[in-house]
């Protein structure tokens, strides 16, 4: 694979779609980026890669103001939305670009702290991406990664229709060259990117109250059915319409459920330049 421009090969599994960018656009620093928030002192500049509708880059710009907030996707449409948002935000701190993980067009040691939440995961070469979001940061500043790792995930009461979710996002994953249980690998990906001072930690997102299980059950029964993750399924033969509907009752039944539990590890690294 080049190492020029693989991000237009690489293939987003989550894809853009409104149930998609409506369950990112919850994220906050508080609850997504919280092993980064030491970092985020005043005057600090930071990068954050792959920022989606920018919910967690706007909290950062509150952080380090008068300091500069960049935004990056590969999406110009989600990066417009971002850039809306920080203005509706009043994060005047905060731009948005649209942009390559694996080119970055930057200067070299440009930024204090280079994030990236959840994006590791869908790459096919997150080695190489760690290496130029290394390039980019500054002697002695940091790169921050938090990734999931969907075998790690734990759910009750067991529900078939969960198991066959999970074996089919592996499948579609898998098939697009990307690594879903990518919280366990980041201490390795980081290392062989180049780094030696690497600090791990783990955080969960956790669903348990009648509130987050049906939360979660709505974003991931509709997304089942209608994004990236339902068209791939059905043109990689992984699935018929028939069983997206089945996963996503299932996932509807366990959103309705009094004593449900879903709990979702995440890996993070704090990796210094």
């Amino acid at each position: 694979m080049s190492t020029q421009q693989p991000d237009d090969d690489d293939v987003y599994t989550h894809g853009h779609h409104e149930s998609v960018v409506r369950a990112h656009a919850s994220r906050t620093a508080e609850n997504s980026a919280a092993f980064v928030i030491p970092h985020l002192t005043p005057g600090v500049s930071v990068l954050d890669v792959g920022c989606g509708p920018g919910s967690i880059t706007c909290d950062f710009a509150g952080l380090v103001a008068p300091g500069k907030v960049t935004g990056l996707d590969r999406s110009p449409d989600i990066i417009a939305q971002a850039t809306a948002l920080a203005a509706e935000r009043g994060a005047a701190n905060a731009e948005f670009l649209a942009g390559n993980i694996y080119d970055l067009d930057f200067e070299d040691e440009t930024f204090d702290v280079v994030h990236a939440h959840q994006v590791l995961q869908h790459l096919t070469d997150p080695v190489e991406a760690l290496r130029e979001m290394r390039r980019v940061a500054k002697p002695g500043g940091i790169v921050a990664v938090r990734d999931a790792d969907f075998h790690g995930m734990s759910w009750y009461p067991a529900i078939p229709e969960l198991d066959e979710w999970m074996d089919l996002y592996q499948r579609i994953a898998r098939r697009n060259g990307a690594e879903p249980d990518a919280g366990r690998r980041l201490v390795s990906w980081v290392q062989s990117a180049g780094f030696s001072d690497v600090a791990p930690t783990s955080s969960n997102w956790l669903y348990a109250t009648g509130q987050q299980r049906r939360w979660q059950a709505r974003v991931w029964g509709e997304r089942v059915l209608h994004s990236a993750f339902a068209e791939q399924a059905l043109e990689y033969g992984f699935a018929n319409p028939a069983d997206l509907a089945r996963i996503s009752a299932g996932w509807h039944r366990w959103g309705s459920t009094d004593d449900g539990w879903f709990l979702i590890p995440n890996g993070e690294v704090i990796a210094r330049a």
